[in-house]
């Protein structure tokens, strides 16, 4: 199994892609965050939109 790189609330993408939530930094549930976003390398990373706190995210696949 191949580990994810992750990306954490205001970093940038370092690539071109589709991401979503993978964990909340304060360990709090995503079950209710299923939202994908796109991004283009450079862009920063938003908080979780379904809380608003910050998010570890992950490029879907």
């Amino acid at each position: 199994m191949a580990n994810k790189k992750t990306y954490k609330t205001g970093e940038k993408a370092e690539e071109n892609g589709t991401f979503k939530v993978e964990s909340l930094v304060s360990g709090g549930s995503t079950a209710n965050d299923n939202t994908e976003i796109k991004l283009e390398k450079g862009e920063q990373f938003p908080p979780s939109p379904s809380s608003n706190e910050a998010a570890h995210w992950v490029k879907s696949s």
